[in-house]
């Protein structure tokens, strides 16, 4: 079942329990898909991957809206947008903590350095191995520097 199928029977789920959070935030999440979907000259179909990049931007704009909120004096509108952003973070895959992070990065360089010497020619494609495996669930500059720092 695809991350997309998943969020169309969870919110059915959450409309027959009556969870009006939850079946707001994910028609509207269902709503951003489709008209991501649908713009542009050729239609697309998102893939997983899309569809958490969509989900990740939307954690974000709920915790920023918290924080201005908050920053407002609006308490009521920060805690709805935090309760949001953490039920749509349940969507998302779990984070990776630095040690997770540093064993993908040393398996995969040596599974390179198994081939040749490794020199910073091979950064990209390091780098696109690594990218491949961690998606979004590391910070992108301390992965490039794990990269980096394995081959210099």
């Amino acid at each position: 079942m695809t991350l997309k199928e998943r969020l169309h029977e969870d919110s059915i789920t959450h409309l027959k329990a009556g969870n009006e959070m939850e079946k707001t935030t994910l028609r509207n999440i269902i709503s951003t898909i489709g008209t991501r979907e649908k713009s542009g000259k050729n239609p697309t179909e998102l893939s997983d991957q899309d569809v958490e990049n969509l989900l990740r931007k939307e954690v974000a704009n709920r915790e920023e809206t918290a924080a201005l909120a908050a920053k407002d004096g609006r308490a009521d509108l920060a805690e709805r947008e935090l309760a949001e952003a953490a039920f749509i973070s349940t969507y998302l895959p779990k984070m990776l903590d630095e040690t997770e992070a540093q064993g993908i990065v040393d398996r995969i360089m040596a599974e390179l350095a198994a081939d040749h010497e490794l020199t910073m020619k091979d950064m990209g494609n390091a780098m696109k191995l690594v990218g491949a495996e961690i998606a979004g669930r590391f910070d992108g500059k301390a992965v490039s520097q794990m990269v980096r720092a394995k081959l210099g």
